[in-house]
């Protein structure tokens, strides 16, 4: 089977993560998928099958003879997807031989544009697996998850020779919540990757350090007609918190390596208002500038407006994966950027402005770089799949896994 038909029977199956739920998985149908996952690597014969209460399922291909002593690799990618625009189900539209043009997306009105997405000129000639312009597509991340076991099924169907191959699909990677329960010990990889980025070619194996900062603001509300040198007005405080802020330090404002500061929700009135922040910046030092910079801004405003007017909940929610991939694991850089190559591809080596799975797992002891998968615009109904992209990538793992299973590290 194609890792392309694998999407299109992934992408039937709705998986939404939900942020307000308190439980992993967020939401009981992301075992929807990891039955049919699990039942799929059984026919495989994948062994050492586990389907644990969170969602997590995790499985191996043992070493073929000769190759035992390979390290042991393993491959990740998430089941959820994002909540938004899920409201009903998801069809797919193929379009094949793609003219580089506006691309209607069904009858929705939308249109898939290379004026407005510049890397569909790319695409000419190629198929393209898009939405109807009213859902989004769900490649992120089945497009990653129906790579992985096509790499399943070739390794064993052409009996191709490996190391062992420790493979396992994720819940509530869109939440960030997951990804705390993952079993290092269950999965039992040397080092993996996670299948979760976009264009043909992309590599990545820097993200940013991330903060979240929560701002708890206090006012005093009184009637506005009798309010002169009493009233303290919160909304207007935390209009002021973003005045003593660096005025360009904005996602709308950076690119590449730049950090910022972006508050995501305010909501309150006069009496209370809570305004959440999150902090990112690449550069450890720079980050815990920001955070040092946030924290001294909310003791600014203290002695300006009274203690406690300003109650700052701050934690820090990942950090950057590179720290533990350079320099002891360059070798997961040096084996993708040679497996690209192999198929003619052209490296794209880009810092991720957010953060992966693969960062939390570094940082939990599994170095874990990120993958391209050939999906494209996530999170919105302009989200669409490269077929071409993707059984490119599948020949990019195999390559992966035979650079590894020959000792080369």
């Amino acid at each position: 089977m194609k890792a392309y038909e694998r999407l299109l029977k992934y992408v039937a199956i709705n998986t939404p993560c939900d942020e307000t739920s308190n439980t992993t998985p967020s939401s009981k149908c992301q075992f929807d998928l990891a039955n049919l996952l699990k039942d799929e690597m059984q026919v495989l014969g994948v062994s050492d099958i586990h389907l644990t209460e969170h969602c997590f399922l995790y499985g191996k291909l043992p070493a073929t003879k000769g190759y035992e002593n390979a390290p042991a690799l393993g491959f990740i990618a998430h089941i959820d997807t994002v909540s938004d625009y899920c409201e009903h189900a998801i069809q797919p539209v193929i379009t094949e031989n793609y003219n580089g043009k506006d691309l209607p997306l069904g009858s929705s009105g939308l249109i898939l544009s290379p004026d407005m997405f510049e890397h569909l000129k790319a695409l000419t000639g190629h198929t393209l697996i898009t939405t109807d312009g009213t859902t989004i597509l769900g490649a992120d991340d089945k497009a990653g998850i129906a790579e992985i076991m096509t790499l399943v099924e070739r390794l064993q169907s052409q009996q191709i020779p490996h190391g062992p191959i420790c493979i396992a699909f994720t819940p509530d990677e869109e939440i960030g919540t997951g990804i705390s329960l993952f079993d290092i010990d269950l999965f039992d990889a040397d080092f993996a990757y996670t299948l979760d980025g976009s264009t043909e070619g992309n590599l990545q194996y820097e993200n940013f350090n991330a903060a979240s900062a929560s701002f708890d603001i206090h006012g005093v509300s009184v009637h506005p007609g009798s309010a002169k040198d009493t009233m303290i007005n919160a909304c207007l405080l935390a209009m002021e918190i973003n005045n003593q802020l660096p005025k360009h330090e904005t996602p709308r404002d950076t690119a590449g390596y730049e950090g910022f500061y972006h508050p995501g929700t305010i909501q309150g009135n006069v009496e209370h208002v809570d305004v959440d922040y999150i902090i990112r910046d690449h550069d450890r030092e720079k980050f815990e500038e920001k955070k040092a910079f946030f924290l001294k801004t909310a003791e600014f405003l203290n002695g300006k407006y009274g203690a406690d007017t300003f109650v700052v909940d701050m934690e820090d929610s990942y950090y950057n994966m590179k720290e533990k991939i350079l320099p002891e694991n360059a070798h997961l850089i040096d084996n993708a950027v040679k497996a690209m190559e192999m198929e003619e591809v052209s490296p794209l080596i880009i810092p991720i402005r957010g953060g992966t799975d693969g960062a939390r797992l570094s940082f939990m002891g599994l170095p874990c770089p990120n993958l391209c998968t050939g999906g494209q615009n996530c999170h919105g109904k302009f989200e669409y799949a490269c077929i071409e992209s993707m059984e490119t990538t599948v020949k990019i793992l195999l390559n992966i896994v035979s650079l590894y299973s020959e000792g080369m590290k």
